[in-house]
C-alpha cells in the first residue's frame, strides 16, 4: 500500500496574505502606504506606513526667522493654509506678549472659517467620488471656486495665502471686499442642500458607510484623535468653544459643536457636513461684526529684526481637520530654537490600526476616506 500526499499550494487555506495599499492610492490624498495582513477578504491587521512626503519642516523652522517660518508652516495641510499660518503667528505673538488689533482679530476669524469651508468642501466632494459617485465633486469645486475667488482677491494666493503676519494681517481689505465676500457666502449657502440630498440621502452611500468603521470614544482618547472624527464618536470637544481664541468667545451663540455617537463612516461625514453649514453661519456673523467696527489698523508695526524673548509657549487651534499645536522654544534669537508641530492628521491616521482589523477589504476605502486626512499633514 503506497501513501500519497497531495499539496494544496503551500497550505493556502491557512496562510495570511500581506497586501500593500499604496504608497499611492486614490483615497489617500497624498502618498501613504498601508500594510494589511489579510485572511481571505477580511483584514487581520493594518499598519499605516508614513514618511514618504516628509520634508523636515520642523528642522527648517530653526534656520528661518519669525517672518519666514509662516511660509513653511502653511503648507503641511494644503487645504487649510490660512489656519496653519494662524497657529504659528499666535504662538509667536503669545511669546512676545503682543496684542493684535481688533479688526485683525475679527478678520482672522472670518478667514479661518472660510478656510474651514474650503477644506470641508473638498472632502464632501471627494469622499463620494472614492465610493463611486462622481457628481458631488463637480458641485464641490463650483462652491470652492466662489470662495476661492474672494480669498484670492484679498491675499493673492489660491492655496498658500500667506496673509497672516506676526501682529495681524498683511494688509487692509480691498474696497468693497466685505460685500463681495457676503455675496459669495450667500450663493454657496443656497446650494449646500445638494450634499444633504445628493449624498447623505443616497441609499447606496448610506449602505456603504452606515455601521462601517466604528471608532469608539475610548480609541479616540487613546490615539489623540481630534476634530470632526472625534466628535463623530461622541467626544464633545472643540477648542473654539472650550478654550476660545480669536473672536470665538463672542460667537458662542452662533457656534454649534456638532457631535454624533455612532462613530461610523456615515457619522463622520454628517459631522463634516453640518460643521460646514455652521462655518458659513460663523462667517456671516463675522461679516456683520466687521461692518460695525470703526476704521483702524490691521496689524502692528514690527522692528526690522524680530526677536522673541527667551522662553517657551504652546498655542493650539481648532483646524478644519482637528487640533493643531505649536510648541515654540526661544533662546532670544531671531529664529526659533525649536518649533514642534502637532498636526491633526498624524494622530487621526493612527486610528486605522484599530479601525481596519475585522473589516472587509471592500470597506477599506470607505473607512480610509472617512478619516478626512491630508498626507502632508501626517508627514509634515
Amino acid at each position: 500500500m503506497t501513501e500519497t500526499t497531495v499539496g494544496i499550494g503551500g497550505a493556502a487555506e491557512s496562510t495570511d496574505m500581506v497586501l500593500n495599499i499604496g504608497p499611492q492610492h486614490p483615497s489617500t490624498h497624498g502618498v501613504l502606504r498601508l500594510r494589511l495582513v489579510l485572511d481571505g477578504e477580511r483584514i487581520v491587521s493594518a499598519e499605516p506606513v508614513v514618511g514618504y512626503m516628509h520634508r523636515g519642516a520642523e528642522k527648517l523652522f530653526e534656520a528661518r526667522d519669525y517672518r519666514q517660518i509662516v511660509m513653511l508652516a502653511n503648507r503641511h495641510d494644503w487645504l487649510s493654509a490660512f489656519s496653519n499660518e494662524l497657529g504659528v503667528v499666535m504662538a509667536v505673538e503669545r511669546m512676545l506678549g503682543m496684542e493684535v488689533p481688533e479688526r485683525a482679530v475679527w478678520m482672522r476669524t472670518l478667514l479661518a472659517e472660510l478656510n474651514r469651508v474650503l477644506n470641508h468642501l473638498m472632502f464632501l466632494g471627494s469622499y463620494p467620488l472614492e465610493l463611486g459617485g462622481i457628481t458631488p465633486i463637480f458641485h464641490a469645486f463650483r462652491e470652492r471656486e466662489e470662495l476661492q475667488a474672494v480669498m484670492e482677491e484679498i491675499s493673492g494666493g489660491r492655496m498658500h495665502y500667506m496673509f497672516n503676519r506676526v501682529g495681524g494681517l498683511k494688509e487692509d481689505l480691498p474696497a468693497g471686499w466685505l460685500g463681495r465676500a457676503r455675496a459669495a457666502i450667500a450663493d454657496v449657502n443656497t446650494r449646500m442642500h445638494v450634499y444633504d440630498d445628493l449624498v447623505r440621502g443616497n441609499e447606496i452611500f448610506r449602505a456603504r458607510t452606515r455601521g462601517v468603521g466604528v471608532l469608539s470614544a475610548g480609541a479616540v482618547h487613546a490615539y489623540g484623535v481630534s476634530g470632526p472624527i472625534a466628535r463623530a464618536s461622541g467626544v464633545d470637544f472643540d477648542l473654539r468653544r472650550d478654550e476660545p481664541y480669536l473672536a470665538y468667545g463672542e460667537l458662542q451663540d452662533v457656534l454649534k459643536v456638532v457631535t454624533r455617537t455612532e462613530g461610523d463612516c456615515l457619522a463622520r461625514f454628517e459631522v463634516l457636513l453640518e460643521q460646514t453649514h455652521n462655518a458659513l453661519d460663523l462667517a456671516v456673523a463675522c461679516l456683520d461684526r466687521m461692518a460695525e467696527l470703526a476704521p483702524g489698523p490691521i496689524n502692528q508695526r514690527l522692528p526690522k529684526v524680530l526677536k522673541a524673548p527667551e522662553g517657551e509657549t504652546y498655542a493650539w487651534t481648532e483646524n478644519p481637520l482637528g487640533i493643531n499645536g505649536y510648541y515654540l522654544v526661544s533662546k532670544g534669537e531671531k529664529t526659533p530654537y525649536r518649533l514642534k508641530l502637532r498636526s491633526a492628521s498624524y494622530n487621526n491616521i493612527q486610528a486605522l490600526a484599530v479601525l481596519l482589523p475585522g473589516q472587509l477589504v471592500a470597506d477599506m476605502v470607505s473607512i480610509l476616506g472617512s478619516l478626512f486626512f491630508v498626507v502632508g499633514d501626517i508627514d509634515k
